[in-house]
């Protein structure tokens, strides 16, 4: 950007923002003549992402601040006047929700009197409470939208804003595009944010609490496939728990406390914080964020470690092996947990008669093997619980035919059951507690289960590689890389030969050797490559929607039957050549 268009962006949010400290922060940046980083705050919007924005705080239109909420806010106010659900009395409703983050109660609460100021009833939290009870409760108020201000596992400069629909689930196209039409079209003179007390008199503001959380937890609950055992035997496991600073001790350890679950809380991390000051990532995906959990575990001799990231939508988990505890992965737990609900609904006679388990397309393969033995339907579709809610939302079209049971993706992720659509750690933790009793009383450990799975269907493992790349210059070279990608992909990856080339964002698959291009399987499209190599390896590329990264996801496996020294050495061999050429196509890029 020039210097004119920066002082001209800069003074005309200045102006509109209503937060002095953010626009002091512009004013600031400006009397100093911080061009380079003024130019990052204006350079763009914010844009919707994965169901909404996620962005650094600060002051600017590229970044989260009360201005960019509002407008948000306006514009999906006045596209949810025109499309959303309607009660039966013609009127619509916001549920506003939000974690620990920085400003997030500001946020939410602005977010709750823009609805208000446009005659929608604003439902809002009284204090922070986990993203799937958002979802929930969108659902059980009855409600034609839904605001959760999180930024979920990001590092603590981050906040962000999902937008959830009149049935529970995130955004998706059509509505995200008209919303982002709506929010672009709105200006600053036009942003009306009600008075606080005003809105409360008026019966558009009202607050949600413990008779939201007593729902949710009797939902959770519901969803056990043997509650008998969970009663019987709860007390016979020692949980130790992290919620990493953020909103999920209180949910889970009633949950399980009422399961007689002895759940022993990491002190350290129970409290709320929005520094996080014990981990770098307070994601439970990154095995440093589970260090203290782990470390408790060992000392209290555990059955189990949980952890649930800040929204407690994603939970990781670990499990004793030998004298030590071993993390699980998210692709390893959505196996055992697919496992466990759909084998042991079958034994019980419970499981539909055309049972559906929805997965991602850089999940692994590993869960439709499983799944489909148990006489599941497998649905493959993008990274993102939102399309995962939309195979839902089709099912529920034909009362008659097939069944969602479960859904999940390969970074920790799991929905069980359909009263939420969105990923559930508190569900999936109960879940978890209860197929490890199930295990217990046939005499295996999870990691037992896990290894006998593996001689059954062959061993699988994975390997995510995130590169980021902010700023201007950052987007610069991931489109680079993805337009190389398509263009010019390689003939081998770790030294096995590409055999067939998947491009999401033109729903087409080629075959490099013979120049054949055929249809894809009809996703929506997205910026997502996948190569299939001729070794049954397979590597995905997508960057984030939300984020200044990009994920390379490698899977590869071996033959059902091989000894599990033999056939980890295989694989992991397989993943280090893909991984040393993945790395070397990134350094390429990025010169």
């Amino acid at each position: 950007m020039t210097r004119e268009a920066i002082i001209s962006a800069a003074g005309t949010y200045i102006k509109a923002e209503q937060d002095p400290f953010f626009a002091g922060q512009v004013q600031t940046l400006l009397d100093g003549e911080e061009w380079e980083e003024l130019s990052d705050r204006f350079y763009t919007d914010l844009e919707f992402g994965t169901g909404g924005l996620r962005g650094v705080i600060g002051g600017g239109f590229n970044r989260m601040n009360p201005f960019v909420i509002a407008r948000a806010t306006t514009g999906l106010a006045r596209y949810t006047l025109e499309a959303g659900k309607q009660r039966p009395d013609g009127s619509r409703a916001a549920v506003i929700s939000h974690d620990n983050r920085r400003c997030s109660r500001e946020f939410a609460l602005s977010a709750a009197l823009v609805f208000a100021a446009h005659g929608i009833k604003a439902y809002l939290v009284e204090d922070l409470r986990p993203t799937p009870e958002l979802s929930f409760a969108v659902r059980e108020l009855n409600a034609s939208v839904g605001v959760m201000v999180t930024a979920s596992h990001n590092p603590p400069e981050y906040n962000g804003y999902k937008v959830y629909w009149g049935d529970g689930a995130q955004i998706i196209a059509p509505d995200d595009e008209r919303i982002i039409e709506r929010v672009m079209a709105v200006k600053a003179e036009e942003i009306r944010i009600m008075d606080r007390d005003e809105a409360l008199q008026q019966a558009l503001l009202e607050y949600i609490g413990k008779e939201m959380d007593d729902a949710f937890v009797a939902m959770v609950k519901r969803q056990s496939v043997q509650p008998e055992l969970l009663r019987e035997r709860g007390r016979e496991v020692k949980a130790v728990y992290t919620p990493l600073h953020g909103t999920g001790a209180p949910l889970v350890e009633r949950v399980l406390g009422e399961l007689g679950v002895e759940v022993i809380t990491v002190p350290e991390q129970r409290e709320p914080d929005t520094e996080f000051p014990t981990v770098e990532f307070p994601n439970p995906e990154e095995a440093s964020a589970l260090e203290m959990a782990l470390e408790l575990g060992r000392r209290e001799k555990a059955d189990i470690v949980i952890g649930t990231d800040p929204d407690a939508d994603r939970l990781g988990i670990a499990v004793p092996d030998g004298r030590d505890l071993t993390l699980i992965t998210g692709n390893q737990l959505g196996v055992l947990l697919a496992d466990y609900i759909l084998g042991r609904r079958k034994e019980l006679g419970t499981l539909p008669a055309e049972p559906v388990f929805v997965t991602t397309i850089v999940t692994t393969a590993m869960q439709r093997a499983v799944a489909e033995h148990h006489g599941a339907t497998v649905y493959e579709t993008l990274t993102g619980f939102k399309y995962i809610a939309s195979i839902m939302r089709e099912l529920e079209k034909n009362p008659d035919g097939p069944r969602f049971i479960m859904g999940d993706e390969e970074s920790y992720g799991y929905l069980i059951g359909t009263e939420v659509r969105d990923k559930d750690a508190i569900t999936a933790t109960m879940m978890t507690i209860e197929m490890a009793l199930h295990w217990r009383s046939r005499g295996i450990s999870i990691l037992g289960r896990l290894k006998q799975l593996w001689k059954q269907f062959g061993y699988y493992e994975e390997q995510t590689i995130s590169r980021y790349f902010a700023g201007q210059e950052g987007k610069r070279i991931m489109d680079g890389l993805m337009q190389q990608l398509r263009t010019a992909p390689p003939v081998s990856m770790g030294g096995s030969t590409l055999e067939r080339i998947y491009d999401v964002g033109a729903d087409r698959i080629t075959h490099p050797a013979t120049g054949e291009v055929e249809a894809g399987p009809g996703l929506p499209l997205s910026n997502v490559l996948q190569f299939f190599l001729a070794n049954g390896a397979k590597v995905s590329m997508r960057p984030s929607g939300t984020e200044p990264k990009i994920k390379f996801y490698i899977s590869c496996h071996s033959d059902p039957g091989l000894e599990l020294d033999q056939a980890r050495g295989q694989v992991q061999e397989q993943i280090r050549t893909i991984e040393e050429d993945i790395v070397s196509i990134i350094e390429g890029a990025a010169r």
